[in-house]
C-alpha cells in the first residue's frame, strides 16, 4: 500500500484527488512488538484508503544497525522498510520526515503500541476539521503484569484526557498526526542534541507553537501502550521523573535565544526544581506519616521531577537512550 506516484492536481493532494498520508513507525530492536504492529496498521490504511479521500503508505524506520526489523518488514507485504544507521529517536523520525516528501501527513505509532478501532480515521477526521499543524491522539497504558499500589495510588502512569479539538501547547509523538506543509514552513525538524535523552518530540512540537502552528487533541484516537514488567517498579517510574523535569529543562533552554535569556531560563529551572523538590520531600514525608500511598508516590515524583530540573539546569544530561545503558554527562547547551 503506498502513496500515489501520479502528479497531484491540487497542492498537497495527488492526481486522483487524495491526500497521500505515511504513517511511521520508529522502531529498534523490538521484532516481535513490529510483528503483531504492523498488520494492524495496515489493515488501518486499507480502511482509511478503501474510504477515499487518502492514499497511505506504511513506513518502518529501523534503529538497529543490525537491521533486525527489515525481515519484519519485508514479510508484510505493503510495508515500506528504510534503516537509519544515526543513533537516536530524533535522527529515526527525521528519516521519517525526509522519507516522507511526497506526503502532505505524516502519523507516527510507537513499535510497542497498539491502534484501536478508528484510530487512524479519526485523526485524520480531525486534521480536516481544524487545519492544525499537528493533532495529537489518546495513548492508553496497558499493564503486563500486576501494578504495586504505590503506583496505582499516586496515579503514575495515568494518561491525559479532554475533547477533541482542544489546543494543547505540546505534544509527545506515540500518536501524532503531522500536516507537512506547515512543518516544512515552519523549519521544524527533531533535535538530535535531545535523541538519546528523550524530549525532542516536546521541542518539536512547542517549536511548531512557537512559530504560530496550532497543535490540537483528538480523543477517539487510540493507541494501546503495552507497558512492560519492568517499567512498573518504584525505581523506574521515579527514574522516568527525574528524567522529565531534566527534559524540561533542556527544553526551554533550547528554546531560549541569547545567552541572557538561556540564563533566565537556568535560574527559573533551579528555583522551580528546589521548590519541586522540598515540596515533594515534604509530601512524601506526610505520606509516610498517615501511611498514604498516594501521598508518598505523588511527593516522590515531585521530589525527583525536581531534581531532575535542577540537574539540567546545572547542565547534567540524562540520557535514557545510550546505547550502551543509560548514563548521565555533563553538556553545555548552546542555542539552537
Amino acid at each position: 500500500m503506498t502513496v500515489a506516484t501520479a502528479s497531484p492536481a491540487t497542492p498537497g493532494t495527488t492526481a486522483e484527488g487524495r491526500v497521500p498520508v505515511t504513517v511511521a513507525v520508529p522502531t529498534f530492536r523490538r521484532p516481535e512488538d513490529l510483528r503483531d504492529l504492523l498488520p494492524r496498521v495496515l489493515e488501518h490504511a486499507a480502511g482509511v484508503t478503501a474510504a477515499g479521500g487518502h492514499a497511505v503508505d506504511v513506513l518502518v524506520v529501523d534503529n538497529d544497525p543490525a537491521r533486525s526489523a527489515a525481515a519484519v518488514a519485508a514479510a508484510v507485504p505493503g510495508v515500506r522498510y528504510v534503516a537509519e544507521p544515526t543513533p537516536g529517536i530524533a535522527a529515526v523520525r527525521n528519516r521519517a520526515l525526509d522519507e516522507a516528501a511526497g506526503s502532505r501527513l505524516l502519523v507516527f505509532i510507537d513499535d510497542d503500541e497498539r491502534p484501536l478501532a478508528g484510530w487512524l480515521e479519526t485523526l485524520l477526521a480531525t486534521w480536516a476539521a481544524s487545519e492544525a499543524a499537528a493533532v495529537v491522539g489518546r495513548v492508553s497504558a496497558e499493564f503486563s503484569g500486576p501494578v504495586h499500589p504505590w503506583v496505582v495510588a499516586g496515579g503514575l502512569w495515568d494518561r491525559p484526557r479532554m475533547p477533541t479539538g482542544t489546543p494543547v501547547p505540546v505534544a509527545a509523538t506515540g500518536n501524532l498526526l503531522l500536516d507537512l506543509e506547515q512543518v516544512r514552513a515552519s523549519g521544524t525538524r527533531f533535535e538530535s542534541a535531545l535523541g538519546l535523552g528523550g524530549g525532542e518530540d516536546n521541542l518539536f512540537s512547542r517549536s511548531l507553537v512557537a512559530a504560530g502552528r496550532q497543535l490540537v487533541w483528538c480523543d477517539e484516537s487510540v493507541a494501546v501502550d503495552r507497558v512492560p514488567a519492568e517499567r512498573l517498579t518504584r525505581r523506574w517510574l521515579l527514574t522516568r521523573a527525574w528524567s522529565h523535569g531534566n527534559t524540561a529543562a533542556l527544553v526551554e533552554l533550547r528554546l531560549a535565544g541569547g545567552a541572557g535569556a538561556r540564563l533566565r531560563v537556568r535560574a527559573r529551572a533551579l528555583g522551580g526544581g528546589l521548590l519541586r523538590l522540598g515540596g515533594g520531600a515534604a509530601r512524601w514525608t506526610l505520606g509516610a506519616a498517615v501511611r498514604s500511598d498516594r501521598h508518598q508516590a505523588r511527593g516522590a515524583r515531585a521530589a525527583f521531577r525536581g531534581a531532575g530540573m535542577v540537574g539540567g539546569a546545572l547542565g547534567v544530561v540524562y540520557e535514557e537512550y545510550a546505547r550502551q545503558g543509560r548514563r548521565w554527562r555533563l553538556a553545555r547547551v548552546a542555542a539552537r
